[in-house]
């Protein structure tokens, strides 16, 4: 099996081979993802019958499609183009009977939400696939898979019907982490500086289908030319398909979408619907949920403050750095010119933040509290006529009486704190004391790529230093 990553989910896959009953799994997940590749890897000797949807084709195409794959499959078994859902899984049935092994037999349904047509019945026949045949029985595990994930959690984890609470494993596969990723690029021969690989990933996230062309012996520069750059770039014209291809009445997801990406710290829903226009309701809030769900959009919960402040935060690397530098580029043909920009620079601050929002578990790992329950926040506190005003970009608000403030800085040299940045410290802990009422402990943890030069400033303010390596872990 030759996969990068995805430990987790492929012990959790590999664990349905164990059990003594039939399994229903639900994959879901982004564009490109690698969730089909990841299935018929782990389960490349037991799967009996796997078919894909075919997007925006109608009932009898859709069936023709199920017929052919399972005519491929079985080509000994002469058996007629199937008119409805119910005849389509009953071919299933028949030839599951017809098998003496007593093995696991998976049968994977990839981008299951494009078999769904008006008045298909897809899901009625599904489920009586399921209810009727699958749970008499122990050896089945029916896989479903598709983009769509709010379909996936709409129609079939939170189904009303006979489909309720019928799953059994739900895995949602997000991008690849930076540890992943480093994975990914070694099985493909590609040997890059931890630091050289986190730049990548702030530019394209751990897409496994936006990093798999990246040749050897490219640098940071050519490989972001070939894919954002170049008259055939792999993601020059992506940003229109990957938000189409999973939402319905994508237009509306964009346009939430768009609107976090001019403030980085993210808005508070009355601030999205002021910004987008849009109308309020289960509408926007489905919206906002579907964003999330699909790892586009991180909920921030700030301290000391009500529900209604909550942030909504756009934390997908590739839309950040799309409407960065791709939608409106004027005339920026290369990475060198845009490496240039004053506003990559800015824009390079808020990417390695985003990152760190990104690998939380692996930053508290590091810092040895991945056991202790904790929030994530940035903090912003405007200043007035009379009052300083200070901002921190990452905060870790424990559940053991503790609070850790990290300094992020993804500078290109071994980072060195003055007298005057040590000063600047110890106001900015003291305004969010004053600010914020806290009784808690409040440690400042420097995360830097290159490391802290160990003077008299750096022992003075800083509990701990980590370096950007520890978050490959």
């Amino acid at each position: 099996m030759k996969v990068a990553g995805r430990e987790h989910e492929i012990k959790m896959l590999q664990n349905l081979l164990l059990e003594d009953h039939s399994e229903f799994a639900a994959v879901y997940g982004g564009r490109r993802i690698g969730k089909t590749y990841l299935i018929r890897q782990v389960f490349e000797n037991q799967i009996v019958f796997d078919c894909s949807g075919l997007h925006e084709l109608e009932m009898s195409q859709q069936l023709e499609n199920f017929w052919m794959a399972f005519s491929e499959r079985y080509p000994s078994k002469k058996v007629p183009l199937p008119q409805t859902w119910l005849q389509a899984f009953a071919l299933l049935r028949k030839q599951i009977k017809s098998m003496t092994s007593k093995q696991k037999k998976v049968i994977f349904l990839d981008e299951i939400a494009w078999f769904e047509t008006p008045k298909s019945g897809f899901l009625a026949a599904l489920d009586n696939f399921w209810n009727q045949f699958c749970t008499k029985r122990d050896d089945i595990i029916l896989v479903i898979c598709g983009s769509a994930a709010s379909w996936i959690i709409d129609k079939i984890i939170n189904n009303r019907g006979g489909l309720h609470n019928r799953i059994t494993t739900h895995i949602p596969l997000m991008p690849f982490t930076l540890g992943e990723t480093k994975d990914f690029l070694s099985m493909q021969r590609i040997h890059l500086s931890l630091k050289d690989i986190a730049t990548l990933y702030m530019c394209v996230g751990g897409v496994p289908f936006y990093l798999k062309d990246i040749k050897v012996g490219q640098s940071v520069p050519q490989i972001l030319d070939e894919l954002y750059f170049s008259p055939k770039a792999l993601l020059k014209n992506e940003f229109g398909n990957l938000y189409a291809s999973l939402f319905k009445n994508s237009d509306l997801h964009v346009a939430i979408v768009k609107a976090l990406a001019t403030k980085n710290k993210g808005l508070t829903r009355s601030e999205l619907l002021e910004a987008t226009k849009l109308s309020s309701g289960g509408g926007f809030s489905l919206l906002l949920q579907e964003l999330v769900e699909c790892g586009f959009v991180k909920t921030i919960y700030p301290i000391n403050k009500a529900k209604e402040d909550i942030l909504y935060r756009l934390v997908d690397e590739y839309s950040i750095f799309y409407f960065k530098f791709i939608e409106n580029r004027k005339g920026k043909t290369n990475w060198a010119e845009i490496n240039l920009d004053q506003k990559f620079k800015i824009w390079s601050g808020y990417a390695f933040e985003n990152l760190c929002f990104n690998h939380v578990f692996q930053i508290k790992k590091a810092l040895g509290i991945h056991g202790i329950v904790s929030n994530e926040y940035s903090w912003v506190q405007k200043g007035t006529a009379t009052e300083s005003g200070t901002q921190i970009d990452f905060i870790i608000d424990r559940s053991d009486n503790c609070i850790s403030i990290l300094e992020l800085k993804f500078h290109d040299r071994i980072f060195e704190i003055t007298a005057a940045y040590a000063q600047e410290l110890r106001e900015k802990v003291a305004i969010f004391k004053e600010k914020t009422k806290t009784k808690k402990n409040v440690f400042v943890i420097l995360l830097t790529a290159y490391g802290a030069k160990r003077n008299e400033h750096f022992l003075n303010v800083i509990t701990n230093d980590i370096l950007v390596d520890m978050l490959f872990k």
